[in-house]
């Protein structure tokens, strides 16, 4: 009777050893899968094109100089 019970238990703590890793690994590639989309994603993004931004001038006040300042967007931008 005491080796069958002993039988019982270890065929018991296999089973749960084996479900738990079986489930370690599943949760793992399914994060793992998550993530994969995640960073495609993020890097076929940084490589579209940003939208173009319309650039406005201004002259210098009071000047017969012909300075021109305009911002693209992406900073101003002095010709002179």
């Amino acid at each position: 009777m005491q080796s069958i019970r002993s039988i019982f238990l270890l065929l018991a703590g296999i089973t749960a050893f084996v479900a738990l890793a079986v489930l370690t690994f599943s949760v793992t590639l399914a994060v793992g899968g998550i993530l994969t989309v995640l960073m495609a994603g993020r890097a076929l993004s940084l490589k579209m094109k940003p939208a173009p931004v319309r650039a406005t001038h201004k002259t210098k006040p009071h000047s017969g100089e012909n300075m021109r300042i305009w911002n693209d967007g992406r900073g101003t931008i002095i010709d002179l």
